[in-house]
């Protein structure tokens, strides 16, 4: 008997040892996946994404997105809408006061010497806290920094500093998990800044990275084994004892499953979906309560039958003047805003999704949004953009263009721009990269606008302009290049012909009266159709002009068609990526738009920097903690009772995985 038992579990073994060497093959083609002989092609079978630090996870569906609550503000602009969210992850609370400090403490280790700047725009305004008539100065010198304040939410952060943290916490992230998989050693690294691990550069530069290893040539160098190169190769370097060195290890790919995907502020439909967490709330797709407030019922205290009866669900106004009850009876316990996580969290698991402090989203913000907004993902706010990168249409080698090569020299990181016009041309899906103001309300977002370079290209050699409502756009005042501003076409250009003719380093003028290009002589024209310049630089059949050192020069820079905007933004004067708008006394901040074209142009609070916030805080009314209201700020600005939370998308199934 015990040899029967004994040779049955061999045969188990034996079948389970031999399933697991079993090969996988591809269903479509018979080969074998994972077989450097035959090209190596990987897969990953029953692929669960990892859950990020600080996420949980939000399982998507359908849901109103919209008012429930009576319209105090008569603002109209958040009428009820039933849209559907994917499943995404989001930050189980905002982010806390020691969270930024860390993201300050690397700026400040990575870029401390010449590039300190980046350390000192990420800065919070602490001036936030002032009021006029408020004694606050002790929160301007301590809230920040102090240690009694370590996990209270971060707050006067601007839109595109909590845009940028999401970035940095992207690249933390996935440096950590490359770290943990042993691929890669440490980056950081104080005056070296390129060194750093960013994943768009890793991605698509990596090689120019010039990683670290050890001294032997074996240590983590980013690499892993590569089972793409030549048989030969691969069996002669494990020979020689060089596994996974040399030849035969590559970069990591995005297809190997190792990246998160990439941190980001929640749209606002998702973190309204969210704050309601109707996941808890209904019977087979039933839901028999639609919530006012992240819990039921349409009060804010707790009315639970236990000893928490009556306390506050969440850190709020109660009424004029009364912060926090009365003394030895504080009821929600918070002057300002509290403590993370504090008070219930909802189904989800989220804390502080109404009250303690606004939220920033995504969104940029308009009045009739709900109207036109998708059923499935609704976002307004996408400016489509690429990598300024130039390939190599042979090697396939990638090189940075001037701009982006300086860029990255000191912030470690790849520039993007937006994608022009003549890329989105033969698209049906959009025609310009910039969205914000499709169907916003004004008449020209409802028009695609069509056309590429080549429609101004003529024959003759000459880039013609043939559409209508064309200008220039340098001074938004006078609408006319002037000297000082001309250098922003290209560094080296010149205007000349009392300012009718812009002179371009390659010996092109372009004649702003008539709208052509002007070549000089001595140019070259191949079978292709690409005009050589004798500086080497050339005009493509597009109308670009590619100059010598590789930077392209695009027709629509020197005229394009009219703002397609329906509010006039103003001009603040010059500021940095980061930076905010340097005060400019032709322009008062009161009216937002340009003084000289207030007479002919719509001047609106909002603008295309208008960013979505939502959640009340611990300075507003109930009214403000009902999910489904919403307000608007400049992306450049920040408040005392305003911070962010960040989400990430969910890959593959919208149901996670119980393993």
């Amino acid at each position: 008997m015990k040899k029967n038992v004994l040779f049955i579990l061999i045969v188990l073994v034996a079948s389970i040892l031999a399933s697991s060497c079993k090969k996988e093959v591809s269903n479509t083609t018979g080969w074998n996946y994972r077989d450097p002989n035959f090209g190596g092609f990987e897969n990953h079978p029953g692929y669960e994404q990892e859950t990020g630090p600080g996420l949980v996870f939000i399982e998507g569906g359908s849901f109103a997105m919209g008012r429930v609550e009576q319209d105090v503000m008569y603002d109209w602009n958040n009428i009820p809408r039933r849209v559907t969210i994917s499943s995404f992850y989001m930050d189980e609370t905002e982010i806390r006061n020691i969270d930024y400090n860390e993201y300050l403490y690397w700026l400040s280790y990575v870029y401390s010497s010449d590039y300190r700047f980046l350390y000192r725009e990420a800065l919070p305004d602490t001036l936030v806290w002032r009021e006029r008539l408020a004694f606050n100065e002790p929160m301007v010198e301590l809230y920040l920094r102090h240690p009694a304040y370590e996990e209270y939410p971060v707050v006067g952060v601007s839109w595109v500093q909590a845009s940028k943290y999401c970035d940095w916490r992207t690249d933390r992230v996935n440096e950590l998990i490359l770290r943990r998989e042993g691929i890669i050693d440490k980056y950081l690294a104080p005056q070296d800044q390129a060194k750093h691990f960013n994943l768009d550069a890793y991605l698509i530069y990596a090689e120019n990275l010039d990683l670290p290893i050890d001294e032997t040539g074996k240590g983590p160098d980013g690499k892993i084994q590569n089972l793409y190169v030549d048989p030969a190769v691969l069996k002669a370097g494990r020979k020689g004892g060089r596994v996974n060195t040399g030849d035969d290890r590559r970069w990591v790919r995005m297809e190997d499953g190792y990246f998160l995907p990439r941190y980001r502020l929640p749209t606002e439909a998702e973190w309204e979906f969210a704050a309601l967490a109707h996941i808890g709330n209904h019977y087979k797709e039933r839901i028999y309560e639609r919530r006012l407030y992240p819990w039921n019922g349409h009060y804010i205290r707790n009315d639970s039958r236990g000893v928490e009866r009556g306390l506050m669900m969440a850190n709020s106004m109660r009424g004029r003047g009364d912060n926090m009850g009365v003394a030895g009876a504080l009821n929600d316990k918070a002057d300002i805003t509290a403590p993370v996580r504090s008070y219930w969290p909802n189904e989800y698991g989220l804390y502080c999704m109404a009250g303690n402090v606004n939220e920033w989203v995504m969104d940029v913000y308009r009045d009739l949004t709900f109207e036109d907004m998708a059923e499935f993902r609704p976002f307004r706010g996408n400016i489509y953009t690429d990598y300024q990168v130039i390939i190599d249409p042979r090697s396939g080698d990638i090189e940075l263009t001037p701009e982006a090569e300086n860029y990255f020299d000191y912030s470690g990181k790849i520039l993007r721009k937006p994608v022009r016009d003549e890329a989105c041309f033969s698209r049906e899906n959009y025609t310009t990269a910039d969205n914000r103001n499709y169907l916003d309300g004004d008449l020209e977002s409802l028009i695609p606008q069509m056309g590429t370079s080549e429609d101004y290209w003529t024959k003759d050699e000459r880039f013609q302009e043939t559409v209508s409502n064309q200008t220039k756009v340098y001074d938004p005042v006078s609408e006319e290049l002037t000297a000082e501003n001309v250098g922003l076409i290209y560094p080296g250009a010149t205007l000349m012909s009392g300012g009718n003719e812009v002179l371009l380093p390659n010996g092109i003028k372009v004649d702003l009266v008539n709208k052509t290009y002007i070549l000089p002589t001595g140019h070259e024209k191949t079978a292709e159709g690409v005009i050589v310049m004798p500086d080497g630089s050339t005009v493509l059949p597009g109308g670009e002009l590619q100059l010598a050192d590789g930077s392209i020069i695009y027709p629509d820079q020197f005229f394009r068609k009219r703002t397609k905007d329906m509010y006039q933004e103003g001009e603040w004067g010059e500021h940095g990526e980061w930076g905010y708008g340097q005060y400019d006394p032709r322009n008062p901040k009161i009216n937002k738009g340009n003084s000289a074209q207030l007479n002919k142009a719509m001047s609106s609070l909002v603008s295309d920097r208008s960013r979505v916030f939502k959640g009340g805080s611990w300075k507003d009314r109930a009214y403000w903690m009902v999910p489904g209201t919403r307000r608007f700020l400049d992306e450049k600005m920040g408040r005392a009772d305003l911070g962010f939370r960040c989400a990430m998308d969910r890959v593959g199934g919208p149901i996670q995985s119980k393993k």
